[in-house]
């Protein structure tokens, strides 16, 4: 059974003081209202140790923004997966599309991640998307399925079970447009047969794909009412804590 998932990439945003608060009224509200999605926060790392150890006891995962295609050595300003792990961090966002903007991340190297966090019993959240250009140019399919063919090439079917893909148009991403819920869906269904068509239908079906892309609460639900998709990937909206409820409350 696919989870419902609904995971908060915070980027570089809040100072501490502000992620702290954040993350403790954002317990403070899912043990009350004890929702039945899967909730995921990915503060900086800066705030990783102790926004982990403030939620220890709750339903929220920390996760990771980023990790190390390398096992450890000189690499300045890289953190390991081993690093993340030793302060009780077993989840990370990788390949997402200011990595690969901003720091020419490829997708080879996007899958050697993935392979680091697996070997250590780690869950990757793979972020995916075409470019508006792309797109115009009738080659988001194509782009897509690379972006997801070789990231995936050299992965343990068995340790794909948990895996997440974020679906994210980067045409979409912190620009308020978003695409539509018809094109969200054709999208995630050709995602879902692509790993499908590589690792097979019963790790497709059981794989979470997330929609990320100016995701608000004004449209969520029509996202979510989608058959394949099954939950976001929030930017923006996640820095607020009534905008995450509601987003994660249409979900239920």
């Amino acid at each position: 059974m696919r989870r419902k998932i609904v995971a908060g990439n915070w980027k570089m945003n809040l100072t501490f003081p502000q992620a702290k608060e954040l993350a403790l009224r954002l317990n403070t509200w899912v043990h009350a209202n004890k929702p039945s999605v899967e909730i995921i926060i990915a503060p900086t790392h800066l705030y990783l140790d102790q926004i982990g150890k403030d939620l220890k006891n709750s339903k929220i995962r920390v996760a990771s923004q980023n990790v190390s295609a390398m096992e450890n050595g000189a690499y300045t300003g890289d953190v390991s997966t081993e690093q993340l792990q030793s302060i009780g961090i077993n989840c990370s966002i990788v390949g997402h599309s200011e990595r690969r903007q901003y720091h020419n991340e490829q997708d080879k190297y996007i899958g050697k991640k993935i392979t680091h966090l697996y070997e250590h019993g780690m869950t990757p959240i793979l972020c995916i998307g075409e470019k508006l250009e792309d797109r115009e140019a009738g080659k988001h399919f194509d782009v897509v399925k690379e972006q997801v063919t070789v990231a995936l090439e050299r992965q343990d079917p068995d340790k794909l079970k948990d895996l997440i893909v974020a679906y994210e148009p980067v045409w979409a991403i912190g620009t308020g447009k978003t695409a539509t819920p018809d094109q969200a869906q054709e999208m995630h269904d050709f995602i879902r047969k692509t790993i499908g068509a590589e690792h097979g239908i019963s790790i497709a079906n059981t794989t979470s794909i997330l929609y990320g892309g100016s995701v608000n609460a004004g449209n969520a639900r029509d996202l979510f009412e989608q058959y394949d998709i099954d939950g976001a990937l929030v930017g923006g909206a996640s820095l607020n804590l009534d905008d995450f409820t509601t987003i994660i409350k249409a979900r239920y």
